[in-house]
């Protein structure tokens, strides 16, 4: 079982208000391999909202060192926890010890993130989630790593 990102399977619940359909996803989720996730949504946001990007290292999030702020510089670190912690305790409740997350989120970002300044440009890190997974034990892993899952 697999935790996936909602996007990834066509679910409208990018920033915008569009998705980053992939077929693969869709695949094993209507195959009764996976539970839909948007840490985001999950955490308080809306969609569409806006764009929000890290500022700092993502592992300073929780002790209030680094932060998530959405492009008119407002704080919204504390939906980010709290979507974040919401999803360890699915994949907890449900034993799921691996996720497919949508790459460059600053939620479910697995080996890119956008630099923090809305410039477009990519650095190499990851999302809250994908932190918090990964500390927790959890495998994962972007949509472009998907192969042959």
């Amino acid at each position: 079982m697999y935790l996936i990102s909602a996007c990834l399977c066509g679910v409208n619940c990018k920033y915008n208000g569009g998705n980053n359909f992939n077929e693969k996803c869709l695949e094993l989720f209507e195959s009764g391999k996976g539970i839909l996730i948007c840490p985001e949504e999950i955490g308080g946001l809306s969609t569409p909202r806006l764009p929000a990007e890290i500022k700092g290292e993502v592992s300073g999030i929780l002790i209030e060192k680094s932060k998530i702020t959405n492009n008119k510089d407002e704080d919204v670190s504390e939906n980010f926890i709290r979507g974040a912690k919401e999803v360890l305790k699915i994949a907890k409740e449900k034993n799921i010890h691996k996720a497919i997350l949508k790459d460059g989120s600053p939620s479910c970002g697995v080996n890119f993130i956008y630099d923090g300044n809305f410039n477009g440009n990519k650095i190499n890190g990851c999302g809250l989630t994908t932190y918090i997974l990964k500390e927790n034990g959890i495998n994962v892993i972007s949509e472009e790593q998907l192969g042959g899952v």
